[in-house]
């Protein structure tokens, strides 16, 4: 996309054989926040927009765009497939053609992931990259064993509702846990009575993403 062109919060701009869907995009932006929806642990069939768990994000995406600056990128990352898939962790490589397409456009875009179940793990892995500065995982898949090493000096938030029946709250924050010993600035917080859609308390998942994305916008390390 050339660096005159703009789309709106609602808009769209991404060809269908490009990672990256901008939905807000500034001439020259100083920040830009990715989103991450879910999907299942083993799928090949190919993922669409208009299935629920790339609906889910839509309020998020909102909710952002009603506290970022004009100058912050949004969009979000399309997959190929709906599945993770194994070692073959298919929305990961998705994750990094997104990065590396933003960077194409836009150069060291100082970024914020912020992804739901399989798209939080997908976002916690894509974050050894370098543009990327901070974290935001919503219900996030975190089995036993991902790495946390290359979270460190990173902001990492982990949000997970405590009657989630999908993925396990209890791992989210062990996770961040071990996220901070090893020198990540990590934080968890159980959502009282959260499900794993988001449905239960939405106004408070959406409030809460917003407020957390803004407060790292506005932090050195995102904001520049």
């Amino acid at each position: 996309m050339a660096r005159h062109e703009q789309a709106s919060p609602t808009g769209s701009v991404g060809g269908p054989g490009t990672a990256l869907v901008t939905r807000r995009a500034p001439a020259a932006p100083r920040a830009a926040v990715l989103f991450l929806h879910g999907g299942r642990a083993d799928s090949r069939a190919p993922s669409r927009p208009w299935h629920l768990a790339a609906l889910r994000m839509r309020p998020f995406v909102r909710a952002v765009a009603a506290v970022a600056p004009d100058d912050v990128l949004l969009g979000e990352v399309r997959y190929r497939l709906r599945g993770w898939n194994g070692r073959d962790a298919d929305p990961l490589h998705d994750t990094r053609r997104a990065l590396a397409e933003l960077a194409s456009r836009y150069g060291d875009v100082p970024t914020v992931l912020v992804g739901h179940s399989m798209g939080g793990r997908a976002a916690l892995r894509a974050a050894v990259a370098p543009q990327v500065r901070a974290v935001i995982t919503l219900a996030p898949w975190c089995p036993d064993g991902e790495p946390v090493a290359h979270l460190r000096n990173k902001d990492v938030v982990v949000l997970h509702g405590d009657r989630d029946r999908i993925t396990d709250p209890r791992a989210s924050t062990a996770f961040a846990d071990l996220a901070r010993a090893a020198g990540a600035r990590a934080r968890s917080e159980l959502v009282a009575g959260g499900d794993h859609a988001m449905l239960r308390r939405g106004g408070h998942w959406h409030r809460t993403t917003g407020d957390a994305v803004a407060a790292l916008l506005a932090a050195p390390a995102v904001g520049r």
